[in-house]
């Protein structure tokens, strides 16, 4: 039997990076849209991107963490303030001032994995740690609290915390975010078409669909 076409969709992302989450909504908007009925069944696949990925294991206090990125609070206060205005105008209500750590996200990253397994889709999970950390500014660095996600997804708690804490998938991560920038991918979200079509940043609903249109039909990149 022929297997019936997909859409799918690579996207490269952190759990600590608003654009991400505002991006998410973006597509989740671009799905939404009637024109969207045409499309193929779609399959979302998350791939990780650490924004720091020379933050140490346990993270470092986010008052600390903008001192070193921004210089200071009061210009980080200026750039989130856009980022705000952004997240408001696609429904979500950031809470960044309320994060008190800047979490390492490795182990974040390897729990998507993990809920991704056998070709689940891995989005819930990718929803849950977004909130959990610019929404309920849970500090999910630590292993404990990502346990806890887990389990409120519905997932083994034992299980979960085996492969966030190997040192072998928390190793593939690395790699999988390494292969990402080798390919050139500098700046998250980046979304990736069927193999053949790449779109970076948090991009318009209808500038996404029609990347998905365009995919679809096998047309190439201009």
């Amino acid at each position: 039997m022929t297997q019936a076409p997909t859409l799918t969709i690579d996207i490269v992302s952190d759990v600590v990076c608003p654009w991400c989450y505002i991006g998410k909504r973006k597509l989740e908007a671009a799905l939404a849209l009637p024109e969207a009925a045409d499309l193929p069944p779609v399959v979302i696949r998350w791939h990780p991107f650490q924004l720091n990925p020379d933050l140490p294991a346990g993270g470092m206090p986010r008052k600390q963490y903008l001192e070193d990125k921004f210089g200071g609070p009061e210009r980080a206060a200026a750039i989130y303030e856009r980022v705000r205005a952004a997240g408001r105008a696609v429904g979500l209500a950031l809470n960044i001032d309320g994060i008190a750590h800047q979490a390492n996200t490795l182990a974040a990253h390897a729990l998507i994995a993990f809920a991704q397994q056998g070709d689940r889709d891995g989005s819930d999970m990718k929803e849950r740690l977004l909130k959990a950390y610019f929404v309920e500014n849970r500090n999910i660095g630590e292993t404990a609290v990502l346990v806890a996600i887990a389990t409120e997804a519905g997932l083994d708690a034992d299980a979960a915390r085996a492969f966030i804490t190997s040192p072998e998938e928390r190793a593939a991560v690395s790699e999988s975010d390494a292969q990402a920038r080798q390919l050139g991918v500098s700046g998250v979200p980046f979304f990736i078409f069927n193999r053949q079509l790449a779109v970076s940043g948090a991009q318009d609903p209808e500038t996404l669909l029609a990347a998905m249109k365009q995919a679809a039909a096998g047309t190439p990149a201009d």
